[in-house]
């Protein structure tokens, strides 16, 4: 059988302005990286801003394994799949970081014969967005230490500095270090903390920016720190909005590549779901409505996660809204929930996937709750029993779902048509799509919302350090903000052993934080890490790369 980077490497690709040409995009509105990507120009989205919007089609998951459980892939294949039953459809996806690809997750360009291409260079450096991201942020890190170095006329404290530099890799080691040692001309020592690129808010801030003017306004907006008297200080008054928009303008325009199969893919932007919001730019899924009668995204992890922020945050700020909302589910999955170890979930076992179902019911459910048609798309893997497949398919009827089975890993888009069906059947029915909560609501209201009604908790816990977070958060104006919840993806609480749909459990907030530039509140639960560490066997011991540059090893 052969990897996903070896039929990524036998695949022809179309030139990037042949899949632009088939959605009307001119070579004047593409600004090339070489054969295969593209950025689409500033030009391009003012051309368009008055073609009437598509079908958006969200694709979520229930709580996966450690490995994942196919949502990009599951994507890719819808999108080539609307193109065997003749629908216009583009798919816009996020940009994956480096740190799960020499981790434990691999690549984020899908698999098999549903795949994103080039998918080298979309795992690796792409169009330089993740480095551009990383180097925005630290230099406003560096100019704030550097402001305390030459004077600190704003009056500092160097005890309450919030903004963190980050690093796009897993590095534990540098979760918490100190810096500015080495004598006076080295900088004022002081505790400071790495965070990966993506879980930064500059991150965070270029998917949800509708413009470059925009993106200044927001880079400028960002909390950085507190003064000796409590007051806050943003970036904007180290004066570094501009400098760090700079090294941003090619990095906000959305990159357009192509699937296995030739069909349009946008992708932009990265953050994580467990960690930050979870999809990806506002501009990449605005281009892809106009260009398209179908934009299918991705939001990360299961729904409890990357949905809820799509549905709460991006949706609410972009003015945009669902019609179809598919739930990707897979039997190793659904047997990890059951309790199957991650090492024995290609084996059948009937009994785990029955326990472990529930999952999938409880995500069904959630994602009803936002008035938007549901999908089950059940992802088959070559090592699912047909017994196993079929039990999943009686849960769906008996719950009264939609749900087509997808072979898009092994067939591509021929393996999704019964999917792509579905979707364009759901995207047809009445919806009435709204947020859960509104956000006159308290900070703690919404978390309370969240916590009850998507995870299903019966209480909501607060550390000291998070009332006093909170208050001060009220105090800048973050009460009327969004809440994004950090917590385990692989379960519902904020327990990773407590997976399936558990019940009477309580939900711990350990701190709040605000990110002001984005628009959203960050609430800390559990043990959640902003900066991952490699496992024990990362996946990158097998890549490699040979004397003519071919590289192995990627998945």
């Amino acid at each position: 059988m052969l990897s996903d980077i070896q039929i990524a490497q036998q695949a022809k690709l179309l030139l990037i302005k042949e899949v632009a040409a088939k959605i009307g995009i001119t070579e004047d509105e593409l600004e090339f990286y070489g054969k295969y990507k593209a950025k689409l120009s500033d030009d391009l989205a003012d051309k368009i801003k008055n073609n009437p919007d598509g079908k958006l089609v969200l694709v979520t998951a229930i709580n996966p394994t450690p490995a994942g459980e196919g949502k990009t892939t599951t994507t890719a294949g819808l999108g080539q799949a609307m193109a065997k039953i003749g629908k216009n459809a583009i798919i816009a996806l996020r940009e994956p970081s480096l740190g799960p690809v020499f981790g434990i997750k691999g690549g984020a360009a899908g698999g098999g014969y549903a795949q994103v291409l080039p998918m080298e260079d979309i795992n690796l450096h792409f169009t330089g967005d993740m480095h551009a991201i990383t180097a925005a942020n630290n230099l406003c890190c560096a100019m704030l230490d550097n402001h305390i170095h030459q004077g600190n006329s704003l009056m500092i404290d160097q005890r309450r500095i919030l903004i963190k530099r980050c690093l796009d890799m897993n590095d534990r080691a540098l979760r918490n270090v100190v810096i500015g040692l080495g004598g006076k001309v080295n900088g004022i020592p002081r505790e400071d903390h790495f965070i990966i690129t993506v879980a930064s808010e500059v991150m965070a801030i270029l998917c949800l920016a509708s413009d470059i003017s925009d993106l200044k306004r927001r880079l400028g907006n960002i909390l950085v720190a507190y003064t000796f008297s409590g007051e806050p200080v943003y970036a904007r008054d180290l004066k570094a909005d501009g400098a760090m928009t700079a090294l941003l303008k090619d990095a906000i325009k959305p990159n357009l590549v192509q699937t296995i199969e030739g069909t349009p893919a946008i992708m932009h932007g990265g953050p994580f779901a467990n960690i930050a919001h979870g999809c990806n730019s506002v501009r990449a899924t605005k281009l892809a409505l106009k260009l398209a009668d179908y934009c299918i995204t991705e939001a990360g992890f299961g729904s409890d996660l990357g949905a809820e922020k799509f549905l709460d945050i991006k949706c609410r700020y972009a003015g945009i809204s669902p019609s179809a909302i598919v739930i990707v589910a897979t039997c190793r999955a659904l047997k990890y929930n059951g309790g199957v170890p991650k090492s024995e979930v290609s084996n059948e076992n009937l009994e785990a996937l029955k326990k472990g179902i529930v999952n999938l019911g409880v995500h069904i459910e959630n994602m009803r709750k936002y008035n938007v048609p549901v999908i089950v798309a059940i992802n088959r893997f070559g090592t699912d029993s047909d017994c196993e497949l079929e039990y999943i398919e009686e849960y769906c009827r008996e719950k009264g779902a939609e749900f087509a089975l997808s072979d898009v890993f092994c067939n591509g888009g021929e393996g999704g048509i019964e999917l792509a069906e579905k979707v364009v059947e759901a995207c047809e029915k009445p919806s009435d799509f709204a947020p859960i909560y509104s956000l006159d609501l308290t900070v703690k209201e919404k978390i309370d919302k969240i916590a009850k009604t998507i995870y299903g908790a019966s209480r909501v816990n607060y550390t000291a350090a998070a009332e006093k977070s909170i208050a001060e958060v009220e105090k800048l104006g973050g009460g009327k903000m969004p809440v994004c919840i950090a917590k385990t993806q692989y379960s519902l609480s904020d327990n990773p052993a407590l997976l399936g749909a558990p019940k009477d459990f309580e939900i711990t907030v350990r701190n709040v934080s605000l990110s002001n530039g984005a628009g959203f509140v960050v609430v800390y639960t559990g043990d959640i890490m902003t900066m991952p560490g490699l496992p024990k066997s990362p996946a990158a011991h097998g890549i490699d790369v040979d004397e003519n540059g071919k590289i192995a090893g990627l998945f």
